[in-house]
Protein backbone atom coordinates (compact mmCIF):
# COMPACT_ATOMS: atom_id res chain seq x y z
CA UNK A 1 0.00 0.00 0.00
CA UNK A 2 1.28 3.51 -0.80
CA UNK A 3 2.13 5.38 2.17
CA UNK A 4 -0.30 8.62 2.83
CA UNK A 5 1.16 12.08 2.37
CA UNK A 6 0.48 14.71 5.37
CA UNK A 7 1.87 18.37 5.16
CA UNK A 8 4.58 18.51 2.17
CA UNK A 9 5.79 16.64 -0.13
CA UNK A 10 8.63 14.83 1.11
CA UNK A 11 12.03 16.23 2.26
CA UNK A 12 15.23 14.38 2.09
CA UNK A 13 18.21 15.47 4.19
CA UNK A 14 20.09 17.19 2.57
CA UNK A 15 18.54 18.67 0.54
CA UNK A 16 19.64 18.11 -2.81
CA UNK A 17 18.67 20.81 -5.67
CA UNK A 18 15.10 20.94 -7.40
CA UNK A 19 15.08 21.13 -11.59
CA UNK A 20 12.10 23.77 -10.86
CA UNK A 21 11.23 23.92 -14.68
CA UNK A 22 11.26 19.75 -15.32
CA UNK A 23 7.98 18.40 -15.08
CA UNK A 24 7.22 14.47 -16.26
CA UNK A 25 5.20 13.52 -19.23
CA UNK A 26 2.13 12.15 -17.08
CA UNK A 27 1.93 15.62 -15.49
CA UNK A 28 2.85 17.78 -18.27
CA UNK A 29 3.43 18.09 -21.75
CA UNK A 30 7.60 17.05 -22.57
CA UNK A 31 8.30 16.25 -25.79
CA UNK A 32 11.70 13.99 -24.76
CA UNK A 33 11.75 13.63 -21.12
CA UNK A 34 14.79 11.43 -21.26
CA UNK A 35 16.51 14.63 -23.38
CA UNK A 36 14.59 17.07 -20.45
CA UNK A 37 16.67 14.85 -17.79
CA UNK A 38 19.55 14.92 -19.50
CA UNK A 39 19.85 19.15 -19.66
CA UNK A 40 18.81 19.23 -16.14
CA UNK A 41 21.22 16.58 -15.33
CA UNK A 42 23.85 18.84 -16.80
CA UNK A 43 23.04 21.89 -14.94
CA UNK A 44 22.85 20.59 -11.79
CA UNK A 45 24.94 17.75 -11.32
CA UNK A 46 24.20 13.49 -10.38
CA UNK A 47 21.63 14.40 -7.89
CA UNK A 48 18.74 16.69 -8.55
CA UNK A 49 14.66 16.61 -7.51
CA UNK A 50 12.01 16.98 -9.85
CA UNK A 51 8.37 17.75 -8.17
CA UNK A 52 5.68 16.77 -11.32
CA UNK A 53 2.10 16.72 -10.29
CA UNK A 54 1.28 15.61 -6.85
CA UNK A 55 4.74 13.53 -6.35
CA UNK A 56 8.43 13.98 -5.91
CA UNK A 57 11.33 12.33 -7.57
CA UNK A 58 14.73 11.95 -6.66
CA UNK A 59 17.16 11.04 -9.53
CA UNK A 60 20.64 9.65 -8.82
CA UNK A 61 22.96 9.48 -11.78
CA UNK A 62 26.59 9.54 -9.94
CA UNK A 63 28.94 5.55 -9.50
CA UNK A 64 28.17 5.72 -6.03
CA UNK A 65 24.30 6.59 -6.18
CA UNK A 66 23.60 4.35 -8.75
CA UNK A 67 25.40 0.97 -6.96
CA UNK A 68 23.23 2.23 -3.33
CA UNK A 69 20.29 2.39 -5.19
CA UNK A 70 20.53 -0.46 -6.89
CA UNK A 71 20.97 -1.98 -3.42
CA UNK A 72 17.86 -0.89 -1.45
CA UNK A 73 15.81 -3.44 0.24
CA UNK A 74 12.39 -3.73 -1.95
CA UNK A 75 10.56 -3.97 1.90
CA UNK A 76 11.57 -0.48 2.09
CA UNK A 77 12.28 1.21 -1.10
CA UNK A 78 9.77 -0.78 -3.14
CA UNK A 79 10.35 -1.44 -7.64
CA UNK A 80 6.81 -3.46 -7.42
CA UNK A 81 5.06 -0.18 -6.10
CA UNK A 82 6.95 2.19 -8.38
CA UNK A 83 6.35 -0.16 -11.31
CA UNK A 84 2.24 -0.38 -10.22
CA UNK A 85 2.16 3.43 -9.84
CA UNK A 86 3.49 3.50 -13.17
CA UNK A 87 1.18 0.93 -15.13
CA UNK A 88 -2.14 2.00 -13.27
CA UNK A 89 -2.37 5.10 -15.16
CA UNK A 90 -3.24 2.89 -17.97
CA UNK A 91 -4.58 -0.30 -17.03
CA UNK A 92 -7.55 -0.81 -14.45
CA UNK A 93 -7.16 -1.71 -11.08
CA UNK A 94 -8.83 -5.29 -11.39
CA UNK A 95 -6.03 -6.15 -13.32
CA UNK A 96 -4.37 -5.80 -9.96
CA UNK A 97 -6.31 -6.48 -7.04
CA UNK A 98 -6.49 -9.94 -5.61
CA UNK A 99 -4.02 -11.29 -8.10
CA UNK A 100 -3.00 -15.04 -6.91
CA UNK A 101 0.00 -16.01 -9.71
CA UNK A 102 2.29 -12.92 -10.33
CA UNK A 103 4.37 -12.78 -13.50
CA UNK A 104 7.75 -13.88 -11.92
CA UNK A 105 6.39 -16.96 -10.70
CA UNK A 106 6.19 -18.20 -14.17
CA UNK A 107 9.85 -17.60 -15.03
CA UNK A 108 11.56 -20.71 -13.33
CA UNK A 109 14.51 -22.07 -15.17
CA UNK A 110 12.20 -25.21 -15.04
CA UNK A 111 9.58 -23.73 -17.27
CA UNK A 112 12.10 -22.03 -20.10
CA UNK A 113 12.02 -25.55 -21.76
CA UNK A 114 8.30 -24.93 -22.33
CA UNK A 115 8.50 -21.47 -23.31
CA UNK A 116 11.21 -22.72 -25.50
CA UNK A 117 8.81 -24.95 -27.70
CA UNK A 118 6.03 -22.25 -27.71
CA UNK A 119 8.69 -19.88 -29.32
CA UNK A 120 9.74 -22.63 -31.99
CA UNK A 121 6.28 -22.97 -32.87
CA UNK A 122 5.46 -19.12 -33.21
CA UNK A 123 8.39 -18.70 -35.66
CA UNK A 124 7.08 -21.16 -37.45
CA UNK A 125 3.88 -19.93 -37.68
CA UNK A 126 5.37 -16.77 -38.49
CA UNK A 127 7.63 -17.99 -41.69
CA UNK A 128 4.02 -19.96 -42.46
CA UNK A 129 2.69 -16.23 -42.87
CA UNK A 130 5.65 -14.06 -44.23
CA UNK A 131 5.45 -16.65 -47.39
CA UNK A 132 8.43 -17.31 -49.93
CA UNK A 133 9.02 -13.63 -50.05
CA UNK A 134 7.37 -10.02 -49.42
CA UNK A 135 8.11 -7.25 -46.81
CA UNK A 136 7.46 -6.96 -43.29
CA UNK A 137 8.00 -3.80 -40.11
CA UNK A 138 10.10 -5.63 -38.27
CA UNK A 139 8.58 -4.46 -35.02
CA UNK A 140 4.99 -5.94 -36.04
CA UNK A 141 6.62 -9.36 -36.57
CA UNK A 142 8.19 -9.41 -33.37
CA UNK A 143 4.97 -7.93 -31.69
CA UNK A 144 2.98 -10.58 -32.86
CA UNK A 145 5.41 -13.21 -31.79
CA UNK A 146 5.44 -11.92 -28.76
CA UNK A 147 1.96 -12.13 -28.22
CA UNK A 148 1.93 -15.73 -30.07
CA UNK A 149 4.46 -16.87 -27.40
CA UNK A 150 3.07 -15.65 -24.55
CA UNK A 151 -0.43 -16.72 -25.20
CA UNK A 152 0.79 -20.04 -26.76
CA UNK A 153 2.39 -20.48 -23.22
CA UNK A 154 -0.08 -19.66 -20.43
CA UNK A 155 -3.36 -18.67 -22.62
CA UNK A 156 -4.80 -21.76 -22.46
CA UNK A 157 -6.33 -24.08 -24.94
CA UNK A 158 -7.24 -22.21 -28.34
CA UNK A 159 -6.04 -19.00 -27.32
CA UNK A 160 -2.89 -18.97 -29.26
CA UNK A 161 -4.72 -19.73 -33.13
CA UNK A 162 -7.18 -18.76 -35.31
CA UNK A 163 -9.49 -16.07 -34.78
CA UNK A 164 -9.56 -16.08 -30.89
CA UNK A 165 -5.55 -15.55 -31.01
CA UNK A 166 -6.59 -12.26 -33.12
CA UNK A 167 -9.13 -11.00 -31.19
CA UNK A 168 -7.06 -11.31 -28.42
CA UNK A 169 -4.12 -9.41 -30.25
CA UNK A 170 -6.57 -6.65 -30.74
CA UNK A 171 -7.93 -6.62 -27.25
CA UNK A 172 -4.39 -6.64 -25.70
CA UNK A 173 -2.93 -4.04 -27.64
CA UNK A 174 -5.69 -1.49 -26.88
CA UNK A 175 -5.23 -2.51 -23.40
CA UNK A 176 -1.11 -2.14 -23.37
CA UNK A 177 -0.19 -1.50 -20.09
CA UNK A 178 3.26 -0.21 -21.36
CA UNK A 179 1.28 2.77 -22.83
CA UNK A 180 1.68 3.98 -19.71
CA UNK A 181 5.60 4.55 -20.42
CA UNK A 182 5.57 4.47 -23.86
CA UNK A 183 2.85 7.23 -24.44
CA UNK A 184 2.74 8.88 -21.27
CA UNK A 185 0.92 11.88 -22.90
CA UNK A 186 -1.90 9.79 -23.56
CA UNK A 187 -2.49 9.15 -20.18
CA UNK A 188 -4.49 12.11 -19.52
CA UNK A 189 -7.33 11.04 -22.58
CA UNK A 190 -7.03 7.40 -20.96
CA UNK A 191 -7.73 9.18 -16.59
CA UNK A 192 -10.47 11.49 -18.69
CA UNK A 193 -12.63 8.81 -20.05
CA UNK A 194 -12.28 6.76 -16.67
CA UNK A 195 -10.04 3.91 -18.80
CA UNK A 196 -13.71 2.92 -20.50
CA UNK A 197 -11.65 1.55 -23.47
CA UNK A 198 -9.01 -0.12 -21.58
CA UNK A 199 -12.58 -1.96 -19.46
CA UNK A 200 -14.16 -3.04 -22.70
CA UNK A 201 -10.73 -4.47 -24.17
CA UNK A 202 -10.55 -6.39 -20.55
CA UNK A 203 -13.89 -8.10 -20.78
CA UNK A 204 -13.25 -9.14 -24.46
CA UNK A 205 -9.62 -10.52 -22.81
CA UNK A 206 -11.89 -12.17 -20.17
CA UNK A 207 -14.59 -13.46 -22.27
CA UNK A 208 -12.13 -15.44 -24.77
CA UNK A 209 -9.53 -16.76 -22.05
CA UNK A 210 -12.45 -18.21 -20.56
CA UNK A 211 -13.50 -20.08 -23.53
CA UNK A 212 -9.82 -21.87 -22.73
CA UNK A 213 -11.58 -22.58 -19.55
CA UNK A 214 -14.24 -24.17 -20.53
CA UNK A 215 -12.17 -26.28 -23.38
CA UNK A 216 -9.48 -27.37 -20.85
CA UNK A 217 -12.32 -29.30 -19.06
CA UNK A 218 -13.07 -31.59 -22.09
CA UNK A 219 -9.78 -32.53 -23.33
CA UNK A 220 -6.23 -33.72 -22.35
CA UNK A 221 -4.15 -31.58 -23.73
CA UNK A 222 -0.93 -30.50 -21.19
CA UNK A 223 -1.24 -26.74 -20.61
CA UNK A 224 1.26 -26.59 -17.60
CA UNK A 225 1.18 -23.00 -16.80
CA UNK A 226 -2.04 -22.23 -17.53
CA UNK A 227 -2.74 -25.09 -15.19
CA UNK A 228 -0.76 -24.04 -12.66
CA UNK A 229 -2.53 -20.50 -12.70
CA UNK A 230 -5.92 -22.38 -12.81
CA UNK A 231 -4.96 -24.09 -9.76
CA UNK A 232 -4.24 -21.42 -7.72
CA UNK A 233 -7.78 -20.82 -8.02
CA UNK A 234 -9.06 -24.20 -6.62
CA UNK A 235 -10.76 -23.08 -3.97
CA UNK A 236 -12.62 -20.38 -5.48
CA UNK A 237 -16.52 -20.57 -6.75
CA UNK A 238 -16.41 -21.09 -10.27
CA UNK A 239 -17.45 -17.57 -11.23
CA UNK A 240 -15.24 -15.93 -9.15
CA UNK A 241 -12.24 -18.53 -10.28
CA UNK A 242 -13.16 -17.62 -13.58
CA UNK A 243 -12.38 -13.93 -13.48
CA UNK A 244 -9.34 -14.20 -11.04
CA UNK A 245 -7.96 -16.70 -13.73
CA UNK A 246 -8.57 -14.25 -16.66
CA UNK A 247 -7.28 -11.33 -14.65
CA UNK A 248 -4.21 -13.93 -13.50
CA UNK A 249 -3.26 -14.46 -17.32
CA UNK A 250 -3.76 -10.79 -18.39
CA UNK A 251 -1.31 -9.16 -15.87
CA UNK A 252 1.30 -12.26 -16.95
CA UNK A 253 0.67 -10.90 -20.38
CA UNK A 254 0.96 -7.46 -20.64
CA UNK A 255 3.94 -7.45 -17.64
CA UNK A 256 6.21 -9.87 -19.63
CA UNK A 257 5.88 -9.87 -23.66
CA UNK A 258 5.92 -6.25 -24.56
CA UNK A 259 9.46 -5.23 -23.58
CA UNK A 260 10.93 -8.41 -24.42
CA UNK A 261 9.82 -8.06 -28.21
CA UNK A 262 10.33 -5.12 -28.26
CA UNK A 263 14.31 -5.98 -27.95
CA UNK A 264 13.45 -8.99 -30.20
CA UNK A 265 13.03 -6.05 -32.71
CA UNK A 266 15.85 -4.21 -32.25
CA UNK A 267 18.14 -7.78 -32.28
CA UNK A 268 16.88 -8.39 -35.79
CA UNK A 269 17.77 -4.60 -36.91
CA UNK A 270 21.04 -4.63 -35.63
CA UNK A 271 21.54 -8.16 -37.26
CA UNK A 272 20.53 -7.03 -40.62
CA UNK A 273 22.92 -3.48 -40.13
CA UNK A 274 25.43 -5.63 -39.21
CA UNK A 275 25.99 -8.49 -42.18
CA UNK A 276 28.65 -10.49 -40.90
CA UNK A 277 27.89 -10.85 -37.50
CA UNK A 278 24.15 -12.04 -39.11
CA UNK A 279 25.45 -14.68 -40.82
CA UNK A 280 27.69 -16.08 -37.74
CA UNK A 281 24.42 -16.50 -36.23
CA UNK A 282 22.85 -17.74 -39.02
CA UNK A 283 25.39 -20.50 -38.73
CA UNK A 284 25.01 -21.13 -35.38
CA UNK A 285 27.36 -19.07 -33.06
CA UNK A 286 24.75 -19.03 -30.24
CA UNK A 287 27.66 -17.81 -28.11
CA UNK A 288 27.61 -14.63 -30.33
CA UNK A 289 23.87 -14.35 -31.16
CA UNK A 290 23.84 -14.02 -27.45
CA UNK A 291 26.34 -11.40 -27.50
CA UNK A 292 23.86 -9.57 -29.49
CA UNK A 293 21.13 -9.62 -27.83
CA UNK A 294 22.41 -8.62 -24.77
CA UNK A 295 23.85 -5.26 -26.75
CA UNK A 296 20.62 -4.40 -28.54
CA UNK A 297 19.20 -4.24 -25.37
CA UNK A 298 21.53 -2.25 -23.41
CA UNK A 299 21.48 0.36 -26.50
CA UNK A 300 17.27 0.58 -26.89
CA UNK A 301 16.82 0.59 -23.02
CA UNK A 302 15.11 3.98 -22.54
CA UNK A 303 14.15 2.63 -18.77
CA UNK A 304 13.17 4.57 -15.73
CA UNK A 305 14.70 2.40 -12.96
CA UNK A 306 12.27 3.51 -9.64
CA UNK A 307 12.03 2.65 -6.07
CA UNK A 308 8.95 4.06 -4.24
CA UNK A 309 9.84 4.49 -0.30
CA UNK A 310 8.04 2.37 2.17
CA UNK A 311 9.48 2.97 4.72
CA UNK A 312 12.81 5.93 5.58
CA UNK A 313 16.03 4.85 3.79
CA UNK A 314 19.71 6.32 3.44
CA UNK A 315 21.13 6.35 0.20
CA UNK A 316 24.70 6.41 -0.01
CA UNK A 317 26.38 8.81 -1.93
CA UNK A 318 29.92 10.32 -2.78
CA UNK A 319 29.52 13.35 -0.69
CA UNK A 320 27.72 11.57 2.35
CA UNK A 321 24.76 10.06 3.18
CA UNK A 322 21.27 10.70 2.20
CA UNK A 323 18.30 10.80 4.25
CA UNK A 324 15.04 10.17 2.35
CA UNK A 325 11.76 10.00 3.50
CA UNK A 326 8.62 7.43 2.81
CA UNK A 327 6.16 8.20 -0.06
CA UNK A 328 9.49 9.45 -2.86
CA UNK A 329 10.71 7.87 -5.67
CA UNK A 330 13.67 7.25 -5.98
CA UNK A 331 15.19 6.74 -9.67
CA UNK A 332 18.03 6.55 -12.21
CA UNK A 333 17.55 6.51 -16.12
CA UNK A 334 19.25 3.67 -18.22
CA UNK A 335 19.34 5.63 -21.76
CA UNK A 336 21.77 8.46 -19.67
CA UNK A 337 24.28 5.98 -18.20
CA UNK A 338 24.11 2.73 -20.58
CA UNK A 339 25.66 4.68 -23.64
CA UNK A 340 27.90 6.98 -21.82
CA UNK A 341 29.17 5.69 -18.45
CA UNK A 342 32.66 4.81 -20.23
CA UNK A 343 34.00 5.41 -23.58
CA UNK A 344 33.10 3.34 -26.67
CA UNK A 345 29.76 3.10 -25.44
CA UNK A 346 27.53 4.84 -27.82
CA UNK A 347 28.55 2.46 -30.57
CA UNK A 348 27.16 -1.54 -31.07
CA UNK A 349 29.89 -3.98 -30.18
CA UNK A 350 29.14 -7.56 -29.09
CA UNK A 351 32.83 -8.27 -28.48
CA UNK A 352 32.57 -6.20 -25.15
CA UNK A 353 29.98 -9.23 -23.46
CA UNK A 354 31.67 -12.37 -21.97
CA UNK A 355 28.89 -14.16 -21.40
CA UNK A 356 26.47 -12.42 -19.97
CA UNK A 357 28.41 -9.94 -18.07
CA UNK A 358 30.82 -6.78 -19.70
CA UNK A 359 33.97 -7.57 -20.49
CA UNK A 360 36.87 -6.25 -17.85
CA UNK A 361 38.30 -3.93 -17.80
CA UNK A 362 35.52 -1.94 -19.28
CA UNK A 363 36.19 1.37 -17.76
CA UNK A 364 32.78 1.68 -15.47
CA UNK A 365 33.21 3.46 -12.26
CA UNK A 366 30.36 1.18 -11.14
CA UNK A 367 29.13 -1.50 -12.77
CA UNK A 368 25.55 -1.02 -11.96
CA UNK A 369 25.80 2.45 -13.95
CA UNK A 370 25.06 -0.19 -17.18
CA UNK A 371 22.04 -2.62 -17.15
CA UNK A 372 20.39 -4.75 -19.03
CA UNK A 373 18.29 -6.67 -17.03
CA UNK A 374 19.16 -5.33 -13.61
CA UNK A 375 21.15 -6.27 -10.60
CA UNK A 376 21.01 -7.92 -7.62
CA UNK A 377 17.81 -8.94 -5.95
CA UNK A 378 15.87 -6.72 -8.72
CA UNK A 379 17.45 -8.72 -11.72
CA UNK A 380 15.00 -9.85 -14.05
CA UNK A 381 13.60 -12.94 -13.42
CA UNK A 382 12.73 -13.57 -17.10
CA UNK A 383 16.41 -13.17 -17.88
CA UNK A 384 17.28 -17.21 -19.41
CA UNK A 385 14.09 -17.02 -21.20
CA UNK A 386 14.14 -13.30 -22.66
CA UNK A 387 18.00 -14.56 -24.25
CA UNK A 388 16.89 -17.95 -25.42
CA UNK A 389 13.57 -16.88 -27.04
CA UNK A 390 15.63 -13.45 -28.70
CA UNK A 391 18.75 -15.63 -30.11
CA UNK A 392 16.41 -18.86 -31.58
CA UNK A 393 14.13 -16.20 -33.14
CA UNK A 394 17.02 -14.19 -34.86
CA UNK A 395 18.42 -17.88 -35.83
CA UNK A 396 15.47 -19.22 -37.08
CA UNK A 397 14.74 -16.10 -39.18
CA UNK A 398 17.54 -15.85 -40.88
CA UNK A 399 18.07 -18.99 -41.60
CA UNK A 400 14.80 -19.42 -43.69
CA UNK A 401 14.69 -16.39 -45.17
CA UNK A 402 17.54 -13.61 -46.53
CA UNK A 403 16.67 -9.97 -45.35
CA UNK A 404 17.77 -6.85 -46.49
CA UNK A 405 16.24 -3.48 -44.53
CA UNK A 406 14.17 -0.79 -46.58
CA UNK A 407 16.23 2.04 -45.44
CA UNK A 408 20.06 2.90 -44.47
CA UNK A 409 18.55 5.07 -41.77
CA UNK A 410 18.50 3.57 -37.97
CA UNK A 411 15.29 3.63 -36.72
CA UNK A 412 14.54 6.67 -33.92
CA UNK A 413 12.98 5.96 -30.65
CA UNK A 414 9.58 6.94 -29.47
CA UNK A 415 11.02 10.39 -28.11
CA UNK A 416 8.23 11.02 -25.49
CA UNK A 417 8.99 7.39 -24.22
CA UNK A 418 10.35 7.23 -20.61
CA UNK A 419 10.47 3.68 -19.21
CA UNK A 420 11.45 -0.11 -20.96
CA UNK A 421 12.77 -1.02 -24.05
CA UNK A 422 12.96 1.52 -26.94
CA UNK A 423 9.92 1.58 -29.42
CA UNK A 424 9.92 2.39 -33.08
CA UNK A 425 8.75 6.07 -33.80
CA UNK A 426 8.38 4.61 -37.64
CA UNK A 427 8.25 1.15 -38.89
CA UNK A 428 11.31 -0.52 -39.81
CA UNK A 429 10.50 -2.27 -43.33
CA UNK A 430 12.67 -4.88 -44.48
CA UNK A 431 12.42 -7.24 -47.39
CA UNK A 432 12.95 -10.95 -47.03
CA UNK A 433 13.32 -14.18 -49.53
CA UNK A 434 12.85 -17.98 -48.46
CA UNK A 435 16.58 -19.57 -48.82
Amino acid sequence: MTPRRSGGPPTPDPMPEIATAVRLPWDAVVGDPVATLAEARTRLGDTFVVDSGDDRYLFVFSPVGVAAFYALPEEKASKGVADWRMLRRKLPDEVFDGRRVLPHQLFGREDVATYLRNVEVAVAGAADELGPEGEVDLFSLSRRLGHRVGLASWGGPGAAEGERFETLVRAFDQLDGAESFVHPDAMAHVAATGKAEERQALAVIISRLGLGLEERRGHDDAHALFDRVVGAWADAVPAEAVTGVCLDITLIHVASMSNLFAALGWHLVDLMEHPEAAEQVRLGDTGLAEACALESTRMAQRSIMARFTLTPVTLDLEQGPLEIPSGMTVATLLPLTNRSAAPGLDRWEPARWNRRRLRTPNGLPAAELVTVFGHGGHSCPARPFSLAAMTLTSRRLLSQFRWELCSSEHPEPVRAQIGGVARSAAPCRARYWRR
